[in-house]
């Protein structure tokens, strides 16, 4: 299966300890190396990374360790257009992760087995809300429906909804109806494309409360990282 890692950003709030956020050590290997690395013990075999900011050494970092690269020279905008510069290289269905969140083996399997239906997409969600890892200020809330026989369905997500059950893992199962749902909005972020999807019933959320995963956005995240790691 493909994986799309989007590491384009520039990570403000870690560079008092790190220029690039995806090359930050942790643990004494860089972000995007674990992330790669967890990803191919998943099973996970085909990875392409977006990069941006810092390119030059995200790009040598990715290839090193066996990724294909593709450049977003928009990499200021937000994430959204990122997604889009891997539409030309997507596959059927793919992973799509954040090259800043670190997840388990486990939760990356978990994910690329769920279920798909249709031409949608799945979001790996965590209901452990309160969890001590997660920064409840900065992390991208989800609103879910159950749905009988099928996963639950995503009816809200972003990071000021007021009413939610759970977090953003930042892993998800895709198609190409993102890339279509992201194309028809200017400067769009991610949570646009799964919002303009969970309109149409096309966006499904996979519980991962069993499976570890970090955002690793600052310094406070860093260190938790580090001791998760150890």
């Amino acid at each position: 299966m493909q994986a799309i890692i989007l590491a384009a950003g520039m990570g403000t709030r870690l560079r008092s300890v790190s220029p690039s956020k995806p090359l930050t050590p942790v643990g004494g290997t860089p972000l995007l190396v674990r992330i790669l690395a967890n990803l191919a013990a998943a099973g996970i075999t085909r990875p392409l990374v977006i990069t941006g900011y810092e390119s030059a050494g995200v790009e040598a970092a990715a290839r090193a360790a066996g990724a294909e690269t593709v450049h977003n020279p928009d990499w200021e905008a937000p994430n959204g257009v990122s997604v889009l510069a891997a539409a030309p290289l997507l596959e059927a269905r793919a992973l799509l992760v954040m090259g800043d969140h670190l997840a388990s083996a486990s939760l990356y399997a978990a994910v690329a087995a769920a279920p798909l239906d249709g031409d949608g997409l799945v979001l790996g969600i965590d209901r452990r809300l309160g969890h001590p890892w997660v920064d409840e200020a900065d992390v991208t809330r989800v609103s879910t429906r159950p749905k009988a026989q099928a996963l639950d369905r995503i009816v809200a997500i972003g990071k000021t909804i007021a009413s939610y059950d759970a977090y953003d893992s930042g892993v998800f199962l895709i198609t190409p109806a993102l890339m279509a749902a992201l194309a028809g909005l200017p400067q769009p972020g991610l949570s646009d494309g799964v919002r303009r999807l969970a309109g149409q019933g096309r966006a499904a959320a996979l519980d991962v409360s069993a499976h570890d995963w970090i955002d690793i956005d600052d310094p406070r995240a860093l260190a938790l990282a580090e001791d998760w790691t150890a």
